[in-house]
């Protein structure tokens, strides 16, 4: 009976909604800027997670009935939801308040070496001359763009690049660590938990720091842009990549992760006048080359992680 819509659903349509969904992903950062232009990156991270738990819940109740998390699960729940969305997402804001919208673009790249990297460790992958090359070449990558031998670390922008690695390795260690609750209890039902979970880490430190922002002289765009960041590249990408991951392959969401970068290589210069210099032009080459080594056909199982999860792609 619902043969006929699968197999027209297989066809342009999931497509489509990969592209939209790396088009919301690579604009948040160029979004979040304009938000916290006027607030806080603690501000924006509390305002983020409550307003996407909110939504989550409201869509589960809308879609299914939200299932609980037997107890034996709980410390493993609030693992993920730390790594995967409270840490996450500070990390996230706070290195792009400190930082370009190029670099945290490019080095968001590496998750999927991460996520490899905290696999070899426990065991569910093992290593090969492949996967060291090719974590070494987004290694190197990384390491020339934030350039530690002459990084000033009052600087804001290697501070900003070296919160993002950060962000990239927790949000790697989440992936591997939370596929066994994604399997058992289905992935938007684990996606709500954990964001209702990070609402209630984030709210307290979110409140304080909100009532020192001088929000009341706030224009009208900052509001436009936080509605932004909730609904778009939080919400709405996040349930447009499950749909759109019951109807291609893994390997094909995979593949739409490097349209990131080029969104906001090329809107960032634009919106917010942000250059690109030869320095980020080699980091690129060899963060992209390292990821494509890594990622090629024949992933493991922890990269194809990564594109499992509805919520992989996002930062």
């Amino acid at each position: 009976m619902d043969s006929k819509p699968q197999l027209k659903d297989r066809g342009f349509t999931p497509h489509l909604a990969l592209f939209a969904v790396q088009l919301m992903f690579g604009t948040w950062p160029i979004v979040g800027k304009v938000a916290l232009r006027s607030m806080s990156s603690t501000s924006l991270v509390a305002l983020r997670m409550v307003g996407a738990a909110v939504a989550f819940m409201l869509l589960q109740i809308k879609l299914r009935q939200l299932r609980r998390i037997p107890t034996r699960d709980l410390a493993w729940l609030v693992l993920c939801s730390m790594l995967g969305v409270a840490l996450n997402q500070l990390l996230s804001v706070k290195g792009l308040s400190l930082t370009t919208v190029i670099n945290a673009t490019l080095l968001g790249t590496t998750i999927p070496v991460f996520t490899l990297v905290v696999s070899i460790a426990l065991g569910y992958d093992k290593i090969s001359l492949r996967r060291t090359l090719g974590i070494a070449l987004a290694a190197s990558g990384v390491i020339y763009l934030v350039d530690p031998l002459r990084a000033d670390f009052s600087g804001q922008t290697n501070t900003g690049n070296l919160l993002i690695v950060a962000n990239s390795f927790s949000y790697g260690a989440y992936i591997a660590i939370s596929k066994d609750l994604f399997k058992r209890y289905g992935a938007l039902n684990v996606i709500t938990w954990m964001f209702c979970i990070g609402s209630l880490v984030t709210l307290p430190v979110g409140a304080y720091a909100l009532s020192g922002d001088k929000l009341q002289t706030a224009p009208a765009s900052v509001w436009l842009a936080v509605v932004y960041i909730i609904l778009v590249p939080t919400v709405v990408a996040y349930y447009l990549n499950a749909w759109a991951l019951a109807r291609v392959s893994p390997s094909t969401v995979a593949t739409y992760i490097y349209l990131q970068p080029l969104i906001a290589f090329g809107l960032a210069p634009l919106i917010l006048g942000e250059s690109f210099n030869s320095r980020i032009l080699i980091a690129s080459l060899l963060i992209f080359a390292g990821v494509g080594v890594v990622t090629k056909r024949g992933r493991s199982r922890a990269v194809k992680e990564v594109a499992e999860r509805p919520d992989a792609l996002a930062h």
